[in-house]
């Protein structure tokens, strides 16, 4: 690696962006590669941490880093991809797209909290509710906040999610016959934002979903993406 060219017409953040631009398009910084860190290169180019965090801000705004919070900055690998048409699993699509999948289940449990019976429509409970993280190649990509009918899918709490994900599931069980859904941009509480390791500011896309089977609601779902790593396709 090379130091900062002595050129004083160019800003000094701009060497900075100029140098990680080089390093990515000469293939030298590959897609989904970690990159020095903020203190390397403050030493590498002489300069202060307000101005080579402004080269990496820009870089991240412009998607060609992505900052992951208590990790480091990567060299961005590409928006991930979901159709909004037809409804598939998650780890299909990334696997179908070359990543590597796997998921962190964070609750699991029957409810008869008052928003789960209305996410339902149910009189009485309980209903069942998962949380669950997606990550595409160690990097979280998608929380998913779903309710499930218990009356149509009994063993739900069952499962080992970390194996299969509740898409699957229920696709084998009752196949989906309605959906509709709602896209918004949000901004995600602290909580959601710690989860997908997003910095602060960022926004999420938010796909709010509900599917009937046999005209009886059977699921409903919120699933949260950092608007810097996703973006959905579709097409008819």
């Amino acid at each position: 690696m090379h130091g900062a060219t002595n050129n004083k017409a160019v800003p000094a953040f701009q060497q900075v962006k100029d140098h990680v631009l080089q390093q990515i398009r000469s293939g030298d910084w590959k897609p989904g590669d970690l990159i020095p860190s903020e203190r390397e290169l403050m030493l590498q180019f002489s300069l202060s941490r307000m101005t080579v965090n402004r080269a990496l801000r820009e870089l991240t705004d412009n998607q060609m880093l992505v900052r992951i919070q208590g990790s480091g900055t990567y060299v961005a690998p590409g928006k991930y991809q979901s159709t909004l048409v037809e409804i598939h699993s998650i780890d299909d699509e990334l696997v179908a797209r070359g990543h590597r999948y796997r998921s962190q289940v964070l609750t699991l449990e029957a409810s008869n909290a008052p928003v789960a019976l209305k996410a339902l429509g149910l009189e009485n409970g309980p209903a069942f509710h998962s949380v669950i993280v997606h990550f595409a190649d160690d990097i979280p990509i998608q929380l998913e906040d779903r309710y499930t009918n218990p009356q149509l899918f009994p063993d739900y709490l069952q499962q080992d999610f970390h194996r299969i994900t509740p898409n699957h599931y229920m696709v084998q069980i009752a196949p989906l016959d309605k959906a509709e859904y709602g896209i918004e941009s949000k901004m995600p509480d602290a909580a959601v934002r710690k989860l997908l390791q997003m910095e602060a500011g960022e926004p999420c896309l938010l796909l709010s979903r509900r599917t009937w089977v046999r005209q009886a609601l059977a699921t409903s779902v919120t699933l949260w993406h950092p608007g810097s790593r996703y973006q959905f396709t579709g097409g008819f």
